[in-house]
């Protein structure tokens, strides 16, 4: 069977993901109600998802489904279970999806570190130019100014002392 997904969403009472996709054999549009249970507001978000995901009931409909995007309407379910708005929810995840540029990566778990990395992978595909798009251009040539004075980097101040 080939579906293509349209629309995904999460429905809180009762708690479902909603699915609008295209039926290519029939050429219709349909919708699909996926009851989301046992789910609380201690569950981990990305278990769920991928079970949901991986559901043989579930499966052939949620394929153009990003795991990103189930993670993301779990998340909302969850915020939503332990008391948090819809609009306090989602400024929660957008604080999660944003990287700090003066985090320390060295000091995170490798749990966080794969998440850091898939945030900064996801960014740069999103903003990365290619060749079909109307505004590549393939040999970027920048002058920088040379009569600005030099940041020096404090990473490598403690290297000039030992030598």
């Amino acid at each position: 069977m080939s579906f293509i997904a349209r629309k995904c969403g999460l429905q809180l009472q009762p708690p479902s993901i909603i699915l609008i996709y295209e039926d290519q054999v029939k050429n219709n549009i349909r919708k699909r109600i996926m009851p989301i249970r046992n789910f609380s507001k201690y569950s981990d978000c990305s278990r769920a998802a991928e079970q949901l995901k991986n559901n043989p009931r579930h499966k052939t409909y949620l394929e153009d489904v990003s795991m990103e995007q189930l993670q993301k309407l779990h998340r909302l379910l969850r915020g939503h279970l332990g008391g948090q708005s819809l609009t306090q929810s989602l400024e929660q995840i957008q604080m999660n999806e944003i990287i700090d540029p003066e985090e320390n990566l060295n000091k995170l778990d490798d749990k966080e570190l794969a998440k850091r990395k898939q945030i900064m992978d996801e960014l740069f595909e999103k903003n990365r130019k290619k060749k079909d798009d109307p505004d590549f251009v393939y040999n970027v040539e920048v002058d920088f100014p040379e009569d600005e004075e030099l940041e020096s980097c404090g990473w490598d101040a403690d290297l000039d002392d030992e030598f």
